[in-house]
């Protein structure tokens, strides 16, 4: 299946939760990260985010059934495709 992610975290813990996401998905902006993933992995991403957030943050996952479902426009430099990212 294939995940937007989207976080917003207390400042001083944004670095935690992008190196756990980096772990499965692609960083795209800020606090967005993109892509495929598997079932089982979505389900340890979900389980180590719900054990990482504090009251007043949030993390929300859009699942798609595949990417061709998303009609993604970047307006600029892509940051998916920036190897700085991967």
């Amino acid at each position: 299946m294939y995940v937007v992610l989207v976080y917003d975290m207390e400042a001083e813990r944004t670095q935690r939760m992008l190196k756990l996401c980096r772990r499965y998905l692609t960083h795209v902006q800020n606090s967005v990260l993109e892509g495929h993933i598997t079932e089982g992995d979505l389900s340890k991403l979900r389980n180590s985010i719900e054990d990482l957030l504090i009251t007043g943050e949030s993390v929300i996952i859009y699942e798609l059934s595949s990417e061709t479902l998303v009609d993604r426009t970047v307006y600029g430099e892509d940051p998916a495709e920036d190897s700085r990212f991967l």
